[in-house]
């Protein structure tokens, strides 16, 4: 099960907060059919910064092998969002890969035919 925790939702704009929200609730679905065999409970952390015009916003998650963490700046809040859930995908799926060692089936596959 992935729980989802946004930090510091108040520096989002007032007008971007609930849409904010709904990306971020739409985008747990996928880590929901992910890791819907892990068994860990794992936590994805969304935190929001606002210094100056610009927005940082930072994804986590601590799997069982290491704790991945990108953070992405913009001066538009859901650009840095979309951006960042995209690039953070990425990461996620590859180390679940390397920790179930997708890589090795795969090579072993490719070795028989």
């Amino acid at each position: 099960m992935v729980e989802l925790i946004i930090k510091n939702l108040k520096e989002v704009e007032e007008t971007s907060r609930k849409e904010f929200e709904e990306i971020c609730k739409e985008k747990i679905e996928f880590y929901q059919n992910l890791f819907k065999k892990y068994d860990k409970d794992l936590t994805l952390e969304i935190i929001v910064n606002k210094s100056a015009k610009t927005y940082t916003v930072s994804a986590s998650i601590a799997l069982k092998s290491k704790k991945i963490l990108l953070a992405e700046e913009n001066k538009d809040i859901l650009k840095a969002l979309n951006r960042l859930m995209k690039e953070f995908k990425k990461a996620v799926k590859r180390q679940y890969e390397l920790e179930r060692k997708d890589y090795e089936y795969k090579r072993k596959n490719r070795k028989k035919k």
